[in-house]
């Protein structure tokens, strides 16, 4: 895969997205927001690959917003459009993607750059991140599904005061609040990452996308998590990563999980 905006790198099972924008603390421009769904749309069709990191290039930024200069002069509809084609291609398209999604933000994540390490599976950051969604001090709102999935990981309050003030939080605050998993150094970052990966790795692939569409399930209007999760569980009884777990589980040995 050749990307302008991208580096893509796949070892052992695990895929990294780097966001390669650094004169533009890598932020989202349409381009980059189109070749980021190719690329996640070609990783989850890639079997060898179980678990993805997305990161930003350099020290200073994750993704430090969206690229504002795209849609300062656009009408009412041309930015309904740009909200809902973002999030149908890539926000809610990561989210519910079958492939584990980690963020390791790196530096600021800001605006749509906050926005897209919440539409990641979980986050960790290093210890210099800043992570806000400022963009109230621009007249607007946050449109690529900050205003629900903020809410979900910090609580209804939290959200309303980082969205209303437009500030930003340090990696220990967002840690603090459920925004992120873990903090670690800028040197330690990526390799906790991986190893967080690579305990994924042992598991059922199968077992964790089901998962992974369960718990979404919780959090969508109209649908009722429990139903979701009971039929995800009873249609893993007829996988075959089932027979191996259970066999490996009485035979005492360690589960070499096929994907199916």
């Amino acid at each position: 895969m050749n990307f302008e905006n991208l580096i893509i790198t796949q070892n052992n099972g695990i895929a990294q997205i780097t966001i390669n924008r650094p004169k533009k603390l890598n932020a989202l421009n349409k381009a980059t927001i189109q070749e980021l769904h190719e690329a996640f749309r070609a990783l989850e069709s890639d079997v060898a690959v179980k678990t993805i990191i997305i990161t930003g290039s350099g020290d200073k930024a994750f993704v430090a917003g969206a690229d504002i200069s795209e849609f300062a002069h656009f009408s009412v509809e041309e930015g309904q459009f740009l909200a809902k084609e973002g999030q149908r291609i890539l926000f809610n398209f990561i989210e519910n993607l079958a492939t584990p999604v980690i963020a390791a933000i790196n530096g600021f994540a800001l605006g749509g750059g906050l926005e897209l390490a919440m539409a990641c599976h979980f986050r960790v950051a290093s210890d210099n991140a800043k992570m806000g969604l400022p963009e109230v001090s621009l007249g607007v709102i946050p449109g690529y599904g900050g205003t629900q999935r903020l809410p979900q990981l910090v609580g209804k309050g939290k959200a309303m005061e980082l969205i209303m003030t437009a500030g930003m939080i340090s990696a220990n605050e967002a840690k603090e609040c459920g925004l992120i998993n873990h903090v670690v150094s800028q040197e330690e970052l990526l390799p906790l990452a991986e190893k967080i990966a690579s305990k994924i790795l042992r598991n059922s692939s199968v077992a964790i996308s089901a998962a992974i569409k369960a718990v979404n399930a919780s959090f969508k209007d109209g649908v009722n998590g429990y139903d979701t999760e009971i039929e995800a569980f009873g249609n893993c009884f007829g996988t075959e990563d089932f027979v191996e777990g259970t066999t490996a589980f009485l035979n005492k040995r360690k589960p070499d999980f096929p994907g199916k």
